[in-house]
């Protein structure tokens, strides 16, 4: 059976279709969970286009052929690719180019990978284009040049380079670090965003009808003594040397990054390999939610061992085998905060937890459906440990950085 429509993504299809025709690429700022997927491909069906591109995540790639499925069937042939394999693209001439969490391609002041290939891409092509995402910019307004300076008709266009950009949109500032003063490019103005209001669209979960009830919870764990005398040592002599190996923390940064490590039961040596150090907190997941299908968040890919190490077959880490089967699944946090759902799971349960405002607000959306009324997320931190300040900072939209880290670090253990 083909799939229906919403009314409010009919609407955005019509109003989408018709400011593509005349502009030539569009903006789709849909909020999570609200369709903006499926909404794009009605876009690419309205418009008459042949042949369709969808550019996205690895692990998105099943659910957005999904999407399409649903809607077979279509006047256009889609291909879907991830973007690191976009080298891999077959010579076809595209009319459409779909890119998915566009604010990935948002780094600055200089382009990153991703907005360099899909630049060239468009460059090439010259075909329409439809951006998407659910937080256009997350961090910054300044976040928004890169995302589109491979669009000809971008109402940024005059700019040849970020810099150029800057003297028009962003308040430049100057900050010392470390006895050194660098610019800091982050205070885009909310000029950028009016300038950018004819070619976009932007759709709330309230304005969709969504009334789910997030509960969050905060669990403690009692991690092993090994774990607090390590973490005590290396507060004291920013080294603690074994054998073979050295965890080594003579930077406050790695002081950070460390001891986020390792009170959840990892850390990663100077000599670059990685060890398992306490299976508290995945035995503790294991008991407290082992008979129960659900998502797990983690960091570090040691912390992926663990829980597979407790787990063992009832663990998986693709989104086909959690929907077809009973298993729990396991997603790096950064990796698994956009462009999935996990609609199946009963809950989501996070081992660590990210320095990122984004991966928090992100990531605890990945259930909300509008038919669900009610998640529980459960945060898993050690006692003692940093990762309740992080929480701290990330729920009022910042990120955990070093500053916060400096004042944290007398209340650790």
């Amino acid at each position: 059976m083909r799939v229906t429509f919403r009314d409010y993504q009919q609407k955005i299809i019509d109003k989408g279709s018709e400011i593509i025709r005349t502009k030539g690429f569009l903006y789709l700022a849909m909020e999570v969970r609200t369709g903006k997927t499926l909404t794009s491909l009605g876009i690419a069906e309205k418009g008459g286009y042949e042949n369709v591109l969808f550019l996205t995540k690895k692990k998105a790639i099943s659910s957005i052929v999904s999407d399409n499925e649903m809607m077979c069937p279509t006047s256009f042939s889609l291909f879907v690719i991830n973007y690191e394999s976009m080298h891999k693209l077959p010579n076809i001439k595209w009319d459409l180019i779909i890119v998915d969490e566009a604010h990935g391609m948002g780094a600055f002041p200089k382009p990153n990978k991703r907005a360099r290939d899909v630049k060239n891409l468009i460059t090439k092509t010259g075909c329409d284009i439809c951006l998407l995402s659910g937080t256009p910019t997350p961090e910054s307004y300044s976040q928004m040049y890169h995302q589109v300076y491979g669009i000809p008709k971008n109402p940024f266009r005059q700019y040849s380079s970020f810099y150029k950009f800057c003297h028009e949109y962003v308040d430049v500032k100057e900050r010392k670090i470390n006895s050194m003063y660098i610019r800091d490019y982050t205070r885009g103005k909310d000029t950028i965003i009016q300038k950018m209001k004819p070619y976009t669209i932007s759709y709330t979960q309230k304005e969709a009808g969504f009334k789910v009830d997030t509960r969050e919870h905060v669990l403690e764990v009692e991690m092993s003594e090994l774990t607090y005398k390590l973490t005590k040592k290396l507060q004291k002599d920013l080294v603690v040397e074994g054998n073979e190996e050295t965890i080594l923390a003579d930077t406050p940064v790695k002081l950070m990054m460390k001891l986020h490590q390792m009170f959840s039961g990892t850390v990663k040596f100077e000599s670059g390999n990685s060890t398992i150090l306490d299976l508290s907190k995945a035995q503790f997941i294991h008991d407290n939610f082992g008979d129960a299908k659900i998502g797990i968040f983690y960091k570090f890919k040691q912390e992926l061992k663990a829980l597979q190490e407790v787990y063992g077959d009832d663990l998986c880490t693709e989104l086909d085998e959690f929907n077809n089967t009973s298993k729990t699944i396991a997603l790096q946090i950064v990796s698994g905060r956009e462009g999935i759902s996990l609609r199946k799971a009963e809950a989501l349960v996070y081992y660590n937890i990210d320095f990122s405002a984004t991966s928090y607000w992100q990531s605890r959306d990945r259930m909300t459906t509008k038919e669900r009324l009610e998640s529980d997320v459960y945060w898993v931190f050690a006692r003692g440990g940093i990762e309740k300040q992080i929480y701290k900072a990330v729920t009022k939209k910042k990120d955990y950085t070093l500053r916060h880290f400096k004042k944290d670090l007398l209340t650790l253990n």
